[in-house]
């Protein structure tokens, strides 16, 4: 049975705190342990959301382990409700107050009070001194850790990538915060429900030997506490009966690495697996005929893109760029590769942003056209010289087959691409050597576009940060989409920075809409969220 998420949303759910078991458990008495396949748990082995900004990531983490004063609806619109705050106000533009959920307990049973918040997003745990300040670059070698117990050398440029400006968080009383902006921004509730802005608990930290030690099992106050992880190979995640949204309806949650689909569907097939994660569609009909098993889809709000890198001598002509972005066929990938079940999006934006209109009518990704991408090779002089492309193997659903495809469409317009497969994104990154052409995705955290085109091709964007593109025009105009008030004023930046980074100096090229499939066992009656993220909460377990 195939179940497409975007017809079943909203039409189940339970009061938040309520226990839902499978009938056979409720009457036993116990709850449920499950496996979940995946092909990846984490890319830096740690489990701390701001070391590991990743799509697979999100699964393990939300909304299971972390949680925000301000949470996404996952099972939603994947707008903000209320999480470890019950409610914010502006007390102006560079300020936002939020009083804290009372009671709330930690896994180690401290009560979530404002010193943790404080501590959240403090020098210590994030920025290591920077200055509230946008527009400039941080780079991994200007934070080298010192010991054991500072930060990871990539943490406070991503800290800076989400909260450019934020001077610090004060705390009013016991459980009233404001946090305090060195300039104004319209969206710092967006950025509190963000990937990363999540709250962990001061005294684990303090008591932690090293940082590493921490991240390996940091205190959170998700429905569910670590149990044990080991790197590359599992994660377990067990209940936390003193969880503020009621007793979890699971027992144990074990994540186990399983990277060959092939694998996943043979266990999932064989009952080794209850769930078994990043599906190629080519798998839903063998999964939706066995007996007892259905596949959940949904289009979500990522998008897959290829990204450019401009100190490739070849790639630092944009017209260059430009033919690459030319010569793709999007809906002969989607058809071939995604049986037509994803969409291929209007350029680096998504749908969400119509509801605060700031979505820029009639743009589009660019269009297919083999004669145009010829005609630009030849006004760059292009010779035929070969342009590397780094990839890992499947990494992203149909990543390989998607990759050899855009080879040979490469190939037709006479661009010479070289595919140089890689293990992790540490050597994808890696600044020996020549780079190309790379994969990526772009998400919509905050729903503004902000992100993506600001939080991953702004000034502490991830593209720049990593030295593969830069422009000294979106990074002023980055500003203004921090920084401005003015609607009017945001939304011609952003149109402004499309142009930019999708035509005139191509920073990437979007492919189409992400979409995940999961397969599972029927009688389980769970739900997949239109996002990445797992949710196992008591509200999202109907059996």
């Amino acid at each position: 049975m195939l179940i497409n998420r975007r017809h079943t949303l909203g039409l189940f759910g339970a009061a938040a705190g309520t226990l839902l078991l499978p009938r056979r458990m409720v009457a036993q008495g116990t709850r449920r342990e499950i496996t979940v396949a995946v092909q990846k748990i984490t890319n830096n082995n740690t489990l701390d959301v701001w070391n590991e900004q990743s799509n697979v990531g999100e699964r393990v983490f939300f909304p299971n382990m972390w949680e925000g004063l301000i949470n996404r609806d996952w099972m939603g619109n994947q707008g903000p409700v209320a999480g470890l705050a019950t409610e914010w106000k502006r007390i102006d533009d560079q300020t936002i107050e939020l009083k804290l959920r009372e009671g709330v307990r930690f896994h180690n049973g401290d009560e979530l009070t404002a010193e943790d918040v404080v501590f959240s997003f403090s020098d210590e745990r994030l920025f290591a001194g920077t200055p509230p300040a946008g527009g400039k670059t941080l780079y991994e070698e200007n934070f080298k850790p010192q010991n054991a117990k500072e930060l990871p050398a990539a943490i406070p440029g991503t800290a800076r990538r989400l909260w450019p400006a934020l001077r610090g968080v004060e705390a009013v009383d016991k459980y009233t915060v404001r946090f305090l902006n060195a300039t104004p921004d319209v969206t710092l509730e967006g950025r509190l429900y963000a990937f990363g802005s999540q709250i962990a608990n001061k005294r684990a930290w303090d008591e932690a030997g090293s940082y590493a030690e921490w991240a390996n099992k940091p205190v959170t106050t998700g429905p569910y506490r670590v149990e044990e992880f080991r790197p590359d190979v599992s994660l377990t995640l067990v209940a936390f009966d003193d969880y503020w949204g009621g007793r979890p309806p699971l027992a144990r949650i074990r994540f186990v690495e399983v990277p060959e689909v092939a694998s996943r569907v043979n266990g999932l097939l064989s009952g080794e697996y209850d769930f078994a994660c990043d599906l190629p569609p080519d798998q839903i009909a063998t999964i939706a005929a066995a007996p007892g098993l259905e596949v959940q889809s949904s289009t979500i709000w990522n998008h897959r893109i290829t990204v450019f890198n401009k100190q490739n001598e070849i790639l630092a002509d944009p017209l260059v760029r430009r033919a690459f972005t030319h010569s793709i066929d999007r809906q002969a990938i989607v058809d071939a590769l995604w049986g037509g079940q994803t969409a291929i999006p209007a350029g680096m934006q998504f749908d969400s942003f119509k509801t605060s209109d700031m979505f820029v009518e009639g743009w589009g990704v660019p269009e297919y056209n083999p004669e145009l991408a010829q005609d630009l090779l030849k006004q760059a002089g292009y010779k035929g010289d070969a342009i590397p492309y780094r990839l890992l193997n499947n990494y992203y659903t149909n990543q390989t087959p998607t990759a050899q495809i855009l080879v040979e469409m490469w190939k037709q317009v006479g661009l010479n691409v070289e595919i140089e497969m890689k293990e992790n994104w540490a050597q994808i990154h890696d600044p020996a050597g020549t780079k190309g052409v790379r994969d990526w995705s772009a998400s919509n955290n905050i729903n503004d576009p902000i992100t993506p085109l600001v939080v991953q091709f702004g000034p502490n964007g991830e593209a720049q940060q990593k030295r593969d593109y830069w422009n000294d025009e979106v990074d002023q105009l980055s500003l203004v989409m921090e920084t401005s008030t003015n609607h009017a004023e945001r939304k011609k930046a952003i149109a402004r920075m499309l142009q930019i980074t999708e035509r005139e100096d191509p920073a990437f090229t979007v492919l189409h809409q992400n979409a995940v499939f999961t397969g599972m066992k029927s009688e389980l009656n769970w739900k997949a969220a239109p996002a990445f993220a797992m949710d196992f909460r008591a509200e999202n377990w109907n059996a």
